[in-house]
């Protein structure tokens, strides 16, 4: 980090009648600070003129600066990018030109200056880039201070106090947060990321939800009030909850048009990989549906326009035509009655308020804040079987089942010059499953790529064909780059896979 020790203006330089400008200046100035209304007005047209004769940093890259101790007055830092500035007991900040930085605010100037927030309230501002960590500080104080709807993203929270802090729906992009204290903290709805660094955080406990005078639960994690997170277990718990596409839905749920505009966009976005992973509750009505997606996808535009899509469904699309479609589509079918089961599950279980939900083998299982087990075979989002347990581990033996099914819905080939695909599939499925180099998860992500490849088979439309074959290749080849040239899966997949994206009607 650059070390910047101290500003001052360079009066020596400045010509005679600017000295003038700056002594009436600064009469007014003084007069400002002790008047209102227009006190404030005056203040800035009065720094504005002086900050002609300071030291200039406008639009300047400041990103990483330390400016530790130095003084600001009547720098010009307008429109400055500030991402990680350190301004840790600077002086005579208020007499700075900070137009377009998030200095203009200043109760984040106090903030950046002293860095204790102690049980104050950030709620809705952008503090996107500040620094709040000193080298010679254990950390920023931020004790029972409220973040709700804040914008922290790539801010330097590093080794700060969080304890009892309220980060609801705070965004964390990018974050680094690492040493930082988060006991007691309210994290709901929070939002990190694969980029937010949790490293080192220590937490012996955190509330998933704010009290409301309707709903006191604050959901306390882990549940039993008696016990604590071990140490660099929060992180752990927390990971499946990173880097995810969430579409909340608060009020008038309609299954129907949240099945088809999800249809859309996945039909819109194959390159996305949209799979379907979670199904959640959340407060009393509100629904919120979970997916990952390709490293790097938009996940705001993404969820902007799934949600424009959904409330143009809602409104203009006929109930006629949207039964219609929900029938003719078995993808929109499935995934309508999934919501509808759910919905209906915790309004017939209040006692255990359910959570998510699995569906095994056909059968609704309710479970409490646990994984749902829907899956998105080769990117089909209404593609539903029961493959995760509560501990997030799929199990082989139903893949490798849902395969098996899969495989036997496909018809035997009856032309003798193209190849067989459900036997060269089932050949696939078989070396996968024996070969002694392929983790259990390696394993299971093949066998999908598998079921993939059958689906394709099965599609009519050469676009989904596509999208489905080229995710399978993607996959395998993901795989079997990190293994060795005589592994008999890779040495397998040499031979079968160029085979089968022939039967597909595929270059190999």
């Amino acid at each position: 980090m650059l070390a910047v020790t101290i500003i001052s203006v360079p009066i020596t330089k400045v010509m005679p009648i600017v000295i003038v400008t700056i002594a009436i200046s600064w009469h007014l100035s003084r007069k400002a600070l002790t008047c209102s209304p227009g006190g404030l007005w005056r203040l800035q047209a009065v720094i504005a003129i002086v900050t002609r004769g300071g030291n200039s940093f406008k639009g300047a890259n400041l990103t990483d600066v330390d400016f530790t101790g130095a003084t600001l007055k009547f720098c010009d830092l307008r429109e400055a990018n500030l991402t990680r500035t350190r301004f840790y007991q600077v002086k005579a900040l208020d007499y700075a030109r900070l137009d377009n930085t998030y200095l203009a605010n200043s109760h984040i100037r106090q903030l950046v200056v002293t860095l204790n927030g102690q049980s104050q309230n950030f709620d809705g501002l952008n503090l996107e880039g500040v620094n709040l960590q000193d080298a010679n500080l254990p950390g920023a104080n931020l004790q029972d201070a409220s973040f709700i709807g804040t914008n922290l993203n790539n801010a330097n929270l590093r080794n700060a106090d969080l304890s009892r802090a309220i980060l609801k729906q705070a965004q964390l992009d990018g974050t680094d947060m690492t040493g930082a204290i988060l006991t007691g903290a309210c994290i709901e709805d929070w939002g990190i990321t694969g980029c937010t660094k949790l490293e080192d955080v220590q937490c012996d406990y955190v509330f998933m939800r704010l009290e409301t005078k309707d709903n006191p639960n604050r959901l306390r994690k882990p549940d039993n009030w008696g016990e604590t997170f071990a140490e660099g277990e929060f992180a752990d718990f927390i990971k499946p909850y990173v880097d995810t596409l969430d579409l909340y839905h608060s009020q008038d749920i309609d299954p129907r048009a949240i099945s088809i505009a999800l249809k859309n966009l996945s039909t819109n976005h194959p390159e996305q990989e949209l799979r379907f992973v979670a199904i959640e509750r959340r407060g009393n009505n509100g629904l919120n549906l979970r997916f990952t997606t390709a490293p790097g996808a938009d996940k705001s535009e993404l969820s902007h326009e799934y949600f424009t899509d959904y409330a143009r469904i809602k409104k203009e699309l006929p109930i006629a035509l949207q039964l219609q479609l929900a029938e003719r589509d078995a993808e929109i079918r499935t995934l309508k009655d999934t919501i509808e089961q759910f919905i209906e599950t915790g309004t017939h279980h209040s006692k255990i308020q359910a959570e998510t939900i699995q569906i095994i083998k056909g059968e609704l299982i309710v479970t409490q804040n646990k994984g749902i087990n829907i899956r998105s075979g080769g990117g089909n989002i209404g593609d539903i079987s029961g493959l995760v347990g509560g501990d997030g581990v799929v199990n082989l033996g139903t893949i490798s089942g849902n395969v098996t099914n899969t495989l036997n819905q496909l018809p035997d080939s009856s032309e003798t010059n193209e190849p067989n695909i459900k036997e060269l599939l089932t050949q696939l499925q078989q070396v996968i499953e024996n070969d002694s180099d392929l983790s259990e998860p390696d394993k299971t992500d093949l066998l999908e790529q598998v079921q993939a490849l059958a689906e394709a088979k099965q599609t009519e439309e050469p676009a989904k064909k596509e999208g489905l074959t080229r995710k399978a290749r993607k996959m395998f080849e993901a795989t079997l780059s990190s293994l060795p040239q005589t592994a008999s899966i890779v040495e397998a997949c040499s031979k079968l896979l160029p085979m089968i994206l022939k039967g597909l009607g595929l270059p190999a």
